[in-house]
């Protein structure tokens, strides 16, 4: 199986970051900033953000950003800059990605769940020069001696009174936009650390535009369609899959601040929704609503997902009432910009256990622990190469050379490619949780417990959902009594919420180990399920 079905543009070989050779589209977008030039050039008076009371059509939101823009020349930033976001879901979002894309600079994104540690350990390593923040989150941001290149920091807010967003937003609109190549970085979105410390994934603008082209030509979206984000912004699916897709193709982008299953329904029914990509769990909550057969969906043809698998019966429940949506299992991670494979719509019922093709221009193999590619069929680990795998990690080296090998990144997922490309996944990454879509790392969770000084070593593991797919769950070895809701407000303190164990089993006995020192986490994964 192929993309000869859709429409795919012509594809060539290029050079990529130095020693690197991956399909990529002949005609692009030389970068961000001229794939939302062009959006407004094909669709001007077209809607392009919607969010509550506001709509913006295309001209309206370039011209919006062109403010934004002028007030980050005021505030001397220059190309290359770090422009740090911490942003809920809300219309200023994309408009500050369109500003910083116009004047060169690179957006680094935050999500508004971590916590004050995180966010630190974020500014400081990236070295971000102005932070643009929820007036909601002031008591979440670091001291200023502990980010010393921070120079300014915005907050935004509904109430005039707690928001400073008019030093950015009331200037007259800059000029021509800063040049940039389109190796250079565009976005940096930090990852969890399996040692705990995140690594800055490094998104230049030829990533993006090639993931955004990947989503609209295989998807087949077009300026008619319309998106709902309901996902956070500030992941990759929301920003890629969300965002920029519907710069692409030039369509209209409606911002939910909060998923919410029954304001989801109601919204993608007046808005005539074409298009979305959620996480499973997403999906059965909107079908759990007692009233889902009040609303018309009829509009909605494309229903992506990823994160996690979709049940069969979800599929079925939605098969029957919205017959013309196809779902379309999107495999893909922030250091391949989104998308590695896609599921043609209409394969996904007949190819329940795959998450898809590889799309158009990537290559993905199994690989032995020989180092050698596997025969299809066989499991090993997936590596995966394409114009959209990123260049490395900030300030890594170390990370980046472990990570990557001559343009492919080592997935650290276990699956395999049968002999008509599909792509199966089999297991995660060692010891990650994978909670509704949000991935957790076990040693990120587990140094955070070791802090506490009641605490003697812990392990993180995972606790099967019928919701969720799976819940973090701790086993915790104490020196002294300490109540399990103790720990987890310390760990409430030093970790976004969705990363907080929710479940706890204290003892003093020491974790099973095998002859080797190590944890026997199957083991406690059994004893979990069983109750024990």
């Amino acid at each position: 199986m192929d993309w000869s079905h859709a429409q795919i543009p012509p594809m060539r070989l290029e050079t990529r970051f130095g020693d690197r050779v991956v399909p990529a589209f002949c005609d692009r977008p030389a970068n961000l900033w001229a794939m939302i030039a062009e959006a407004c050039g094909r669709n001007s008076d077209g809607e392009a953000l919607i969010c509550g009371s506001v709509r913006l059509s295309w001209r309206q939101a370039v011209e919006r950003a062109a403010r934004i823009a002028a007030g980050f020349r005021k505030l001397g930033l220059q190309r290359g800059d770090r422009v740090a976001i911490l942003l809920g879901n809300r219309i200023e979002f994309p408009l500050l990605l369109f500003a910083a894309a116009h004047e060169g600079l690179v957006t680094v994104l935050l999500s508004t769940r971590q916590q004050k540690p995180e966010i630190a350990y974020v500014l400081s390593d990236c070295g971000a020069r102005i932070l643009i923040h929820e007036a909601a989150l002031a008591e979440r941001l670091p001291d200023a001696q502990d980010v010393p290149e921070l120079i300014h920091r915005i907050a935004i807010d509904d109430e005039p009174r707690l928001s400073r967003f008019a030093t950015l937003a009331d200037n007259a609109p800059a000029p021509a936009p800063v040049e940039v190549s389109e190796e250079d970085t565009a976005m940096i979105l930090y990852t969890s650390g399996t040692t705990g410390k995140p690594k800055g994934a490094m998104l230049a603008h030829c990533n993006i535009v090639h993931s955004s082209m990947v989503f609209v030509s295989c998807l087949q979206l077009t300026g008619t369609d319309r998106s709902i984000a309901a996902v956070p912004l500030g992941h990759v699916t929301g920003v890629v899959a969300n965002i920029t897709t519907m710069i692409r193709c030039g369509g209209a982008l409606i911002i939910m601040p909060e998923f919410k299953a029954a304001e989801y329904l109601k919204l993608a029914a007046r808005e005539r929704v074409t298009y979305t990509v959620m996480v499973p769990a997403m999906y059965n909550l909107c079908l759990l609503q007692p009233d889902f057969d009040g609303y018309d969906l009829s509009s909605w043809r494309i229903g992506g997902f990823g994160g996690a698998p979709m049940p069969v019966a979800t599929i079925e429940k939605l098969k029957a009432k919205i017959p013309g949506l196809k779902l379309a299992n999107c495999y893909g991670s922030t250091e391949t910009t989104s998308p590695s494979t896609i599921m043609p719509g209409e394969l996904t019922a007949s190819h329940i256990d795959s998450v898809g093709l590889p799309c158009p221009g990537a290559r993905i193999v199994a690989m032995g622990a020989d180092g050698r590619e596997l025969p299809p069929g066989e499991i090993g680990e997936l590596w995966i190469q394409s114009a959209s795998v990123i260049k490395g990690y900030w300030k890594n080296p170390k990370a980046s050379a472990e990570s990557f090998t001559s343009g492919f990144w080592h997935s650290g997922d276990l699956g395999s490619v049968d002999a008509d490309g599909f792509v199966r996944v089999f297991d995660r990454q060692k010891d990650m949780i994978n909670r509704g879509g949000l991935k957790i790392y076990s040693a990120e969770v587990e140094s955070v417990l070791a802090g506490h000084p009641a605490v003697i070593e812990s392990a993180i593991i995972a606790k099967p959902c019928p919701v969720l797919g799976e819940r973090v769950h701790a086993v915790v070895v104490t020196r002294m009594p300490v109540a399990s809701d103790d720990l987890r407000a310390w760990c409430a303190e030093r970790l976004s919420d969705y990363k907080v164990p929710e479940t706890m089993a204290i003892t003093a006995e020491p974790l099973p180990r095998n002859a080797n020192g190590k944890v026997l986490k199957r083991q406690l994964r059994e004893r979990a399920e069983a109750g024990a």
